[in-house]
């Protein structure tokens, strides 16, 4: 009798059951709990006195040992079991490994790319078919007139390239907090530092294609023309004057990896992560980056180039990252191009040499 005292209380009455079930987050279930202790129940129990013979004690004690009795607990709380340092280390995953979650789908991912296409294409033309309109004939045109247009042009194709991504991609509102991001802080944290890892990234990059030309001088031939090189297309406007170095800063430095770095590591890159590893999704955008340039010969070096933006794009997941090292390499090109024409080297045959 006195054992069933103990280990049998009461069933729960439907007035809690009701008041359980209203104030829990979750649903209740039944669960066997067993007694951890026997020799503390006993000390502590106001019946112990009752129980005259040894043998009674031992069954009484070998009943709580063995009883069980029922609790309620909330499904939604999970048990979490101790864990040591060891097993911490485990989960913690590679920062250059991490992806994104982005709340499109690969549908959206082809036609914001096509979208990107075509708006680029359409404004070149449109600023083509402009300009003899405005009183712009390119035989007039000085050298400075041409390095404005440029300019001016280049910031109408970022502009309108820009506004068609933001423009598809706010249709998904709210974002990640990791989608197109563009964060000042702490430049220098070990971890996700824009500014740290850009000068990791860039120092990567210029050994990285360093490599890559030493290789292709070894196991090519020949030289492959570069007439359509954007460089030498720019030749003339190179150290011409200040105005047109000014302006061509402006589109290597500012515009174009702008606009380069939000289209192909910000948005492309970003979006096959939802679908491919982080390392497979930065190789694939770099071979379409270095496409996109529609320099064949160039190709090698601008794949590297982009799988070294993107690496570090992943480390920080941080869009400033990848723009800084574009920046740099871009400006750092015009300017030792700029320095060599003054000092009167020739440019050209450097170029066609290298």
């Amino acid at each position: 009798m006195v054992s069933s005292l103990l280990l049998r209380p009461p069933p729960p009455s439907a007035a809690f059951l009701r008041h359980v079930a209203t104030t829990s987050p979750g649903p209740l279930l039944w669960r066997p709990v067993g007694v951890p202790t026997r020799g503390s129940l006993l000390r502590e129990s106001k019946w112990l006195p009752l129980l005259q013979s040894g043998e009674k004690r031992r069954r009484l004690s070998n009943t709580i040992t063995n009883s069980v009795t029922a609790c309620f607990y909330n499904a939604n709380d999970k048990l979490k079991p101790a864990s040591s340092g060891d097993d911490e280390d485990s989960e913690v995953e590679w920062s250059v490994l991490r992806r994104w979650d982005v709340p499109w789908s690969w549908q959206t991912v082809s036609l914001t790319m096509m979208a990107c296409g075509v708006s680029f294409v359409l404004t070149g033309l449109v600023e083509s078919s402009l300009l003899p309109y405005l009183g712009f004939q390119d035989r007039e045109l000085s050298l400075d007139e041409k390095a404005e247009i440029l300019f001016a042009g280049q910031f109408s194709v970022t502009a309108v390239v820009l506004g068609v991504i933001y423009g598809i991609t706010n249709t998904f509102q709210p974002l990640p907090d990791d989608v197109f991001r563009y964060d000042l802080k702490e430049p220098f944290d070990l971890r996700d530092g824009w500014l740290l890892w850009a000068g990791v990234g860039l120092l990567g990059a210029l050994i990285a294609i360093a490599l890559t030309g030493f290789a292709l001088n070894i196991f090519s031939g020949e030289n492959p023309q570069r007439e359509t090189d954007a460089l030498i297309r720019l030749l003339p406007l190179i150290g011409s004057s200040g105005i047109s170095t000014a302006c061509l800063l402006g589109i290597t430095g500012v515009l174009a990896p702008v606009l380069e770095e939000t289209i192909f590591r910000g948005f492309l890159m970003v979006s096959l992560t939802k679908y491919l590893s982080t390392p497979i999704s930065v190789i694939i955008s770099a071979a379409i980056f270095a496409i996109a340039h529609l320099t064949p010969g160039e190709f090698p070096q601008l794949f590297v180039l982009g799988t070294a933006l993107g690496f570090s794009y992943a480390q920080t997941h941080n869009l400033l990252t990848p723009i800084t090292i574009h920046a740099l390499w871009n400006s750092g090109v015009i300017l030792l191009l700029t320095f060599l024409q003054v000092q009167g080297y020739d440019i050209r045959e450097l170029l066609q040499a290298s």
